[in-house]
């Protein structure tokens, strides 16, 4: 029991990172002595130092003859840091409790197998159904070639983001909007279309307080490059990573003004139908170390994306309103004929927030 308690509290440690160390996983380490905790580390920004250094360091001589709890595979590998087995080894740790393997072929056992090889006495699988779900996005990323995929969306009970005008502020109330702000605090990049910005302007950043330097990279699908050079996401682009992902071909002088003004251009190519390839704007995020999306775009990009089988996750915040058919849908058509074609997904969880309810699905199995 006291293996999964401490693991538990690691798991803690790591969730702290979501959203903060890509390209690395969130990884979170305990340091356990005579059922004390004597250090405790996880992820820094930008994936270093490295959790079980962290710890460590908190630990100092205690580490000595020490238990270790660790929610991925310590790396074993030499990259920008020394390999985190090294250190645990040269520490004196006496045992190491690690959740699950890491699938980076890099490491893939490797890690264990040295620990072992040192004679420390390693216990594997401790609380790995929620340690893969803590990093989730890193295991995307290497068994997929894409990030973890999260669909937000907000409506009315009957599935409008909008009325009839595109007003659209506010369906949901005052909690609900700042539960969206957590997400993208948690998330490493917020995927918006054109038309989103075209008509809301927004700025994609938490504005949570304490939050404020959480904000994700804002990601754009603007294939034509059609968004005016005067909206918000251009003009902070200094300030708050801004990419626009476009089609191959794209050029001239309006590419040259985004760079100008700090914009990254990504170049994707078109599907047969003529329309950005999201699958290949993914792998080109996964290629730049994301590891976890959150998709705010309006009901062309979801129902895109959805089209496509690249939605994972949903979190979907309903208001107790109604507004009827002339209201905005929050999916474009997906060209679903009978019912057996459409795209199921698994409740995971629902919660009210505030006067709202947040419904959690994920891809079914």
């Amino acid at each position: 029991m006291s293996d999964a308690r401490f693991m538990r509290a690691a798991l803690a440690l790591a969730r702290r990172g979501l959203g903060r160390t890509w390209p690395n996983p969130s990884v979170g380490c305990l340091i356990v002595k005579n059922g004390i905790v004597v250090g405790r580390g996880w992820t820094q920004p930008g994936g270093r130092p490295h959790a079980e250094t962290e710890a460590l360091a908190r630990a100092g001589r205690n580490a000595k003859g020490a238990d270790a709890y660790v929610t991925l595979e310590p790396c074993c590998h030499h990259g920008k840091t020394p390999p985190c087995t090294n250190a645990l080894i040269a520490a004196g740790i006496r045992r190491a409790v690690v959740a699950v393997e890491d699938p980076d072929p890099r490491v893939a056992g490797k890690g264990i197998a040295a620990l072992r090889a040192a004679g420390i006495a390693v216990e594997l699988g401790v609380a790995a159904d929620e340690a893969r779900e803590t990093n989730a996005g890193f295991m995307s990323t290497i068994a997929r070639g894409r990030p973890l995929v999260t669909l937000k969306l907000a409506t009315s009970l009957d599935g409008r983001l909008a009325v009839a005008s595109g007003e659209s502020r506010w369906i949901t109330g005052e909690p609900a909007r700042a539960r969206g702000h957590l997400l993208r605090a948690t998330h490493d990049a917020v995927m918006v279309g054109s038309g989103t910005v075209i008509a809301d302007d927004p700025e994609l950043t938490c504005r949570l307080p304490g939050l404020s330097d959480r904000g994700p990279v804002r990601v754009v699908i603007d294939g034509g490059l059609r968004v005016p050079l005067t909206v918000r996401l251009i003009a902070e682009a200094r300030r708050t990573p801004t990419w626009f992902v476009v089609r191959h071909g794209i050029a001239g002088e309006r590419r040259a003004a985004l760079t100008a003004c700090g914009v990254a251009v990504i170049d994707v190519p078109a599907t047969p139908g003529g329309e950005t390839d999201l699958a290949a704007a993914l792998a080109a995020l996964a290629e730049k170390g994301i590891t976890r999306v959150l998709v705010e775009g309006g009901a062309t990009l979801a129902a895109a994306l959805v089209r496509a089988d690249l939605v994972d996750r949903i979190a979907w915040f309903r208001a107790p309103s109604l507004i009827g058919g002339d209201g905005l849908p929050v999916l474009a058509a997906l060209g679903v004929a009978a019912p057996e074609q459409a795209r199921r997904f698994a409740r995971v969880g629902i919660e009210p927030v505030g006067d709202d309810v947040l419904e959690t699905l994920q891809r079914a199995v």
